[in-house]
């Protein structure tokens, strides 16, 4: 398993949201340096965006979530394109798991385990 793994789940709807591509990107200076891109499976999650044997330096990264495509494709209104998660690791080589609770208007997160 990934370092750093997601869960998207569609709120509204009740169910996972498979399909929706994400990516997760490093801050370097005052850029995003793209590590790694995926997509959910068909129970939400993405676990392989990195390989187990990468442990991440200490920074400030993001998921970027392309929620408009998934809304798109199921009739919902897209009033979020996307969604982004911006948060911290301290280099320890621990696992973070950022689950997305996703619906047409709204999103939350937190870390997970």
């Amino acid at each position: 398993m990934s370092q750093i793994t997601t869960h998207i789940l569609d709120t509204a709807r009740g169910r996972p949201a498979s399909g929706v591509a994400v990516s997760l990107s490093l801050q370097v200076a005052d850029a995003w340096q793209l590590l790694a891109t995926g997509a959910t499976d068909s129970n939400g999650r993405v676990t392989d965006l990195l390989p187990e044997s990468k442990p991440l330096p200490a920074g400030i990264y993001k998921m970027h979530y392309e929620t408009g495509g998934y809304f798109s494709a199921s009739a919902q209104p897209v009033f979020y394109p996307w969604a982004e998660v911006v948060f911290s690791i301290e280099g320890d080589g621990a696992h973070y798991h950022i689950p997305l609770l996703l619906s047409p208007y709204g999103y939350s997160t937190y870390r997970g385990s």
